[in-house]
């Protein structure tokens, strides 16, 4: 079956490098310090991961061809380039959006991509969209969630929902380490990670820009969430249920829907990383098969299992058709590649 794997990470040398100088410095985001030694560690399988995610061309397809996937859309791992300064991040940006237009070019068939902004400069990012917004194989945006703690529902990034939605970009919003507003208790035992960290964060972030009231501004606007729609898609009815109880005691803002509309009409989501019966079937049920996307999250999970896991799942051919390549095509516009 065709299988287009959509939360598929890459990042450039140069990138890595200032990442490096940045942890090397006094002023570090937490939540960022302590992923340092797993982005940048020594170890054997630190390694293998760090080449994977260099490679945009030979290895990267041979290992696609080994597990099946016949399309993977890549996006800039986390945390990106949302650590660092303006003018250092919007020219990262750049090259890291030019270097993966060159890798599509060069496999067009195999390849799209997510593009890359500095949401630290909200004006820059803009420019950035219009200038490859429309390059060929550019899908949509990649936001790795909060930018030093600020969150895309701010008034500062009102442009960048507008340019999003005005070029018909969807923004996957990628979960990284907790805000160094939020970070503390999360460092113990490892919590700051993706096993819980990660989904309380971008779940945050996701709610952020429901409740604000984002999706009546900008009601065309797509959103992308991984792994299972970070636990929203569970939580759905109690969150509609408590912002009533909320309304009526004036404790929040009446908007036009319930939450869960807009999670219904302005969000999808994907498998990446969960590989469960049980939160699929959930996932199916709540959302409709229309709102769920397949993804490896190569290479930090194994793609033989994301693959294996969704030939036997207890689904029907047609929503199995749907997950693998169907729902990708009509999101991101890969018709094309059909």
């Amino acid at each position: 079956m065709l299988r287009i794997a959509v939360e598929e990470a890459f990042v450039t040398q140069g990138i890595v490098e200032e990442w490096a100088r940045t942890l090397s410095g006094a002023e570090v985001e937490p939540g960022f310090r302590a992923m340092g030694a797993s982005i940048l560690g020594g170890s054997p399988g630190a390694k293998a991961v760090h080449e994977r995610l260099l490679d945009l061309g030979e290895g990267r397809i041979r290992h696609m061809d080994e597990t099946g996937i016949a399309v993977q859309l890549l996006s800039l791992t986390a945390p990106g380039i949302q650590v660092f300064e303006a003018v250092a991040a919007d020219r990262l940006a750049r090259e890291s959006n030019d270097l993966l237009i060159d890798a599509i070019a060069r496999h067009p068939e195999r390849l799209a991509g997510l593009a890359a902004i500095a949401p630290q400069d909200p004006e820059g990012a803009v420019r950035e969209l219009k200038r490859i917004g429309h390059a060929p194989g550019i899908k949509g945006v990649i936001v790795n969630s909060h930018t030093k703690g600020a969150y895309l529902d701010q008034p500062q990034f009102a442009p960048v929902l507008e340019a999003c939605e005005a070029l018909g970009l969807p923004i996957y919003l990628h979960p990284r380490e907790p805000s160094p507003q939020m970070i503390e208790p999360f460092l113990d035992y490892g919590l700051y990670f993706a096993g819980w960290g990660f989904a309380v964060e971008c779940g945050l972030h996701a709610m952020r820009l429901i409740m604000s009231g984002a999706f009546e501004r900008y009601p065309r606007l797509k959103i992308v969430l991984g792994h299972m729609g970070e636990g929203i898609p569970y939580w759905l009815q109690r969150i509609d249920n408590r912002y009533l109880l909320q309304v009526k005691l004036g404790a929040v803002r009446k908007l036009e829907k319930l939450p869960s509309d807009y999670f219904q009409e302005n969000f999808v989501i994907t498998t990446s990383g969960v590989c469960f019966q049980p939160a699929l079937r959930l996932a199916i049920d709540v959302l409709g098969i229309e709102k769920v996307l397949f993804a490896a999250d190569y290479p930090y999970e194994s793609v033989e299992e994301a693959v294996a896991f969704l030939d036997g799942a207890d689904i029907k051919e047609t929503e199995r058709e749907a997950i693998y390549w169907r729902n990708a095509a009509r999101i991101f516009d890969l018709g094309e590649r059909m």
